[in-house]
């Protein structure tokens, strides 16, 4: 059963990715079981996903395998080439290729820091939407913002 539970959690986190089928996920946590009645997947403790070179973090994290929804908590972390997101959680939109961050969000990359109330990132577009209290240092030179936009494959601002 514990088997079973674990391949389809790396599967719905797989195409929650959009990573190519040569990529072959890893996925740890401490306590992993389904819940029969809400019908999730839940990872509790110390929760680590690899899918080709993005890896993700949490203290908690569900997954719902009908609708492709993952719901992470407990200081995420999400890492990609020289890209590092962290926050206080996540909600992963799996059918949209979206995810949104809130609480004390931080991108950094080289020469880049940004930080605001929450972001939302579009896997397909590479773009993310900064929300509330934003602030950029970039190259030495800070400013801030109500909201701003930055597009992480063409390292630019919108």
């Amino acid at each position: 059963m514990r088997y079973k539970i674990l391949v389809s959690t790396l599967l719905v986190l797989f195409l929650l990715t959009g990573i190519s089928a040569a990529a072959k996920p890893t996925i740890t946590a401490d306590r992993t079981y389904f819940d029969i009645n809400t019908g999730l997947y839940v990872l509790n403790g110390n929760v680590y996903i690899q899918v080709g070179n993005r890896v993700i973090t949490a203290g908690q994290a569900k997954v719902n395998p009908a609708t492709l929804e993952v719901w992470a908590a407990g200081g995420i972390t999400v890492t990609q080439d020289d890209i590092y997101f962290t926050g206080n959680s996540v909600y992963v939109y799996g059918t949209k290729d979206r995810a949104t961050i809130d609480g004390g969000v931080n991108l950094s990359r080289d020469g880049l820091s940004i930080t605001a109330d929450n972001a939302e990132f579009n896997w397909h577009s590479k773009i993310a939407d900064f929300k509330g209290n934003v602030q950029v240092t970039q190259n030495g030179n800070s400013w801030s913002a109500d909201s701003a936009s930055y597009n992480v494959k063409t390292n630019c601002f919108l």
